[in-house]
């Protein structure tokens, strides 16, 4: 750990998703490669760190971002509705 609380592999991730991916699969491809994580373990240690104050005061531009992101996702969700079956007559 360093003076921001985070490890290396924590930087690492940030640092990761910081980059411009346009392709997902290039993007999955490259998790697995630069990172050695599979991108599910990637998103999941993502996630934790968009939660963590460490990483906020790490890089407070891509985590209010992810943030942000985040609140979008979990708001366009909410508002789908699912079709409830009819009662038979």
């Amino acid at each position: 750990m360093d003076g921001d609380g985070l490890d290396d592999a924590q930087r690492a991730i940030l640092a990761f998703e910081s980059r411009p991916w346009r392709d997902p699969a290039r993007k999955a491809d490259a998790i697995r490669d630069e990172l050695g994580l599979s991108a599910a373990r990637y998103y999941r240690l993502l996630g934790a760190l968009v939660d963590s104050p460490a990483a906020l005061r790490h890089d407070p531009m891509l985590v209010g971002r992810l943030q942000r992101q985040r609140a979008d996702r979990v708001q366009s969700r909410s508002r789908r509705t699912i079709p409830t079956a009819r009662p038979l007559p």
